[in-house]
């Protein structure tokens, strides 16, 4: 975990969701590459020269900026995906409950942060598939808002969704606290606009998020 500014009124936490509120390498690795395994099907090529195709692309975009990394909804863009076709392949393809199961320690811990803080979650996935993985975690009640693809049809890193997530929830961005595991998608543009910014791990630095907070309040 790594903090890199805690708001000194904070009111919202905005998180991630996929290897932020759970760790799953396997859904994770499945999440893109049952997108490539479409994409070749549609091109008539093989899994295994779309991945070197796509791969060698996000490898060489990253190189040209910086070290900065590219969603993969924007990837397919560059491919000729639209956005809109990228969240139907997710809405179809995508079902978190063969990975996931219920996590009750997290439930335990973002039951007490909604006693102080708003939640709200903003994510690459459309709104359906994030909301069957919230739903599959078990803390889809926790998290009744969430800011997908599908709600400002663009990608993180964009303004949109950071800001959206602010307006719905009542808040300045100066008061909001973005909570992610890639600090190029999740982190740095929250900082740029004001907001706080939180990289973890995964759902294990999540655990450990209410006593982190505790200790900035008191500071």
């Amino acid at each position: 975990m790594k903090v890199y500014r805690i708001p000194q009124h904070l009111q919202t936490l905005i998180f991630d969701i996929d290897s932020t509120l759970y760790t799953n390498p396997a859904y994770a690795f499945e999440q893109v590459d049952v997108q490539v395994r479409h994409f070749a099907e549609l091109r008539g090529m093989q899994p295994g020269e779309a991945r070197t195709m796509i791969n060698e692309y996000r490898k060489n975009w990253s190189v040209q900026h910086g070290g900065q990394k590219i969603s993969m909804g924007n990837t397919m863009k560059a491919f000729g995906i639209s956005i809109e076709e990228s969240i139907r392949w997710r809405e179809t393809l995508l079902d978190p409950s063969h990975f996931l199961t219920k996590d009750k320690k997290l439930t335990e811990v973002l039951h007490k942060l909604s006693g102080r803080y708003t939640l709200i979650c903003v994510t690459n996935n459309p709104v359906k598939p994030a909301r069957k993985t919230l739903e599959a975690l078990g803390i889809e009640a926790l998290i009744p808002v969430i800011i997908g693809l599908d709600t400002c049809n663009i990608s993180k890193p964009a303004k949109e969704p950071f800001l959206l997530a602010a307006e719905k929830t009542g808040t300045e961005p100066g008061n909001c606290l973005s909570i992610g595991d890639r600090y190029d998608i999740d982190i740095a543009l929250p900082l740029e606009l004001g907001m706080g910014g939180l990289l973890v791990s995964g759902v294990t630095d999540v655990y450990g998020l209410e006593q982190i907070l505790e200790t900035y309040s008191l500071n």
